[in-house]
């Protein structure tokens, strides 16, 4: 009889016995581990990016979208292309990029010394950071007009602007990450006879770097965002200008020209950023 048992469950995959065969689980760990490659990558995207371009243009052209509004892509290539023979394109997007940068840095440099300051004193650090938050919380685009009129309607009011927004996160990132660091090797450096800056540059500095690094994509978003709004309030060059005296006009073509400059710029730019921080982590985690 066991023998008629093991035969039938041989055949039907155990279900004689009420256990299933145990299945092969290659394939599924291959489908798991599987990493795509990075050229099917790319050619998803730009294969992406063209259907959604086909469709767009198909829907204007058959009335399913407002073109209006959205005007069509071939009309936004070819204004576009009309400001790159004319040279306004790299013009205006030079001037967003240096405001930009200039402004990250500044907030980004500014922020990680005032949080790093906050370690000398708890006692000015508790007096510091209600009014940082509130700061925080404040909407920027409420200063920008003051700014403007302060600065003028030149550069500097756009790197202001761009200092404004990243240099409180980056001053709360960094108090974080300094209040993060282990009080038992603080205590531990202090007996072995070093000193109030040695341990500030040899313990606290050194912990608080990782906080500090992972603040850099986030401010270089927060410090686009910062040169655009003083473009938008008021600028002579630069993408936020075009974006706003295109709306004024109601040149919808040139506006979606200028937010295809814009996107390709914070593309580039938080490219950059990435890099920059898988560097610094490496310098500073020893990581490979």
């Amino acid at each position: 009889m066991s023998n008629e048992a093991e035969a039938v469950s041989s055949r039907t995959g155990g279900l004689a016995t009420g256990r299933s065969a145990p299945r092969p689980k290659s394939n599924w760990l291959k489908h798991e581990m599987a990493v795509p490659k990075p050229w099917a990558v790319n050619v998803g995207r730009v294969a992406l990016f063209i259907i959604v371009l086909v469709l767009w243009e198909i829907g204007a052209r058959t009335g399913l979208i407002n073109s209006f509004f959205w005007s069509q892509p071939l009309e936004i290539a070819r204004t576009w292309w009309i400001g790159v023979q004319s040279g306004t394109v790299w013009a205006d997007t030079m001037y967003t990029f240096r405001s930009t940068v200039i402004g990250f840095l500044l907030g980004t440099l500014g922020g990680t010394a005032l949080g790093l300051s906050f370690w000398w004193s708890k006692y000015y650090a508790r007096i510091c950071e209600p009014f940082i938050i509130m700061f925080e919380a404040m909407p920027k685009l409420a200063l920008a007009p003051i700014i403007v009129l302060v600065f003028g309607i030149g550069i500097g009011s756009k790197i202001a602007m761009g200092f404004a927004i990243t240099v409180v996160i980056t001053t709360l990132t960094t108090y974080n990450g300094v209040r993060s660091v282990d009080k038992d090797l603080v205590r531990m450096v202090y007996s072995l006879g070093a000193s109030r800056m040695q341990v500030f540059r040899k313990v606290i500095v050194p912990s608080a770097i990782p906080a500090m690094i992972s603040a850099l994509r986030i401010n270089i978003g927060l410090a686009l965002t910062g040169a655009i709004v003083g473009e938008y309030i008021g600028s002579e060059k630069g993408l936020g200008r075009m974006i706003f005296y295109a709306g004024q006009t109601y040149e919808i073509s040139l506006i979606w020209a200028n937010i295809f400059n814009l996107s390709v710029l914070s593309m580039l730019l938080y490219i950059l950023i990435g890099k920059l921080e898988s560097v610094l982590l490496k310098g500073f985690t020893h990581q490979k």
